[in-house]
Parts: structure tokens; sequence; C-alpha cells
């Protein structure tokens, strides 16, 4: 049997080999608006429809969430690598991103990327602390979707990060 640092860095090198979706999360208490690249993110039901976000304990963008009551979950392509890029590698605590980039108020007061075509806002159901990231439970309340290629992990996994891990 291995021991456990062995296992840790094997675990590493597996799930640093996956390429799941990048996606732009941005929420709203009332007075601030703030926003971060995810890339922990899934659909966790069908029926009811749910998804869950899992923001870090460390970035800005999860102490704006801990008063929201919704999630914007913005999809990226391709050609998002500026918005990966600006919400990845800048903190809200230093940067205001939306001075950087269009948005608007959408559902729920969360606010909407406009450079993002395929984005849905979801109510927050439940907060759940699994280690150093929050998971979000959110029910999907509004949605668009237009397509194009994906933004995966592997495109981004070498931009600095806003905040230390």
């Amino acid at each position: 049997m291995p021991n456990g640092d062995d296992l840790a860095g094997r675990f590493d090198d597996l799930v640093g080999r996956l390429d799941y979706p990048m996606y732009v999360v941005t929420c709203a208490d009332g007075d601030r608006w703030a926003g971060c690249l995810v890339g922990f993110a899934a659909q966790c039901s069908i029926s009811p429809p749910r998804f869950m976000v899992w923001l870090s304990k460390a970035n800005h963008t999860t102490e704006v969430a801990a008063a929201a009551p919704a999630l914007g979950v913005h999809r990226l392509t391709r050609d998002h690598a500026g918005l990966a890029r600006l919400f990845g590698s800048h903190s809200g605590s230093d940067v205001d991103k939306f001075a950087r980039t269009p948005a608007r108020p959408g559902p729920l007061g969360v606010p909407v990327i406009d450079a993002c075509a395929d984005w849905f806002v979801g109510e927050i159901l439940s907060r759940h602390d699994t280690g150093d990231h929050i998971g979000f439970l959110l029910r999907p309340v509004a949605a668009t979707a237009a397509g194009g290629p994906q933004l995966g992990f592997q495109d981004v996994r070498d931009l600095p990060p806003g905040n230390d891990p």
C-alpha cells in the first residue's frame, strides 16, 4: 500500500491531466459585484435540474457570494482567453474586473457578462464546506445557450492565480 505522499502526488498528476470546462462565476450581494474563474463545477442532478459550483475560500468572490442569493455561471469558449485571464489572474480585492468588461445586472441582480452568450443564473439553495473550497448548490432560474468550442482547464493551466491558494 503506497504512503499518503505517493497517493497525493499520483492523484495530483491524474487530475492535472483532466480538461474540465472553465467558467466565470459572478455574484452580487446588493452593494458589490464579484466574479472569478472557476474550474470546479458540474451538473449534479437532471430532475430537478441542479448545478454545483465550488469557490476557493481564499477568493474575494467567495466573500461576496456568502451574502448573495444567486450565482451567474458563464461558460467560456476559446474566444474568451482574455476573460479567463481577467477573472482568473486578478483579485476583486485589488481590481474592479467589471470596469474592464461590459456586464449588466441580470436575474436576481447577478452580473451577466455581455461577451458570454452561454450563461445561467442559479439561486443558491445551499452552501457546503468541502475543504479549501465552498460548494454552492444552484437551482437554475434563467439561461441562454449559443454554443462554441469550450475553454478547458488545459487552456488556462499556466495562468497565475489572482489569490494565493
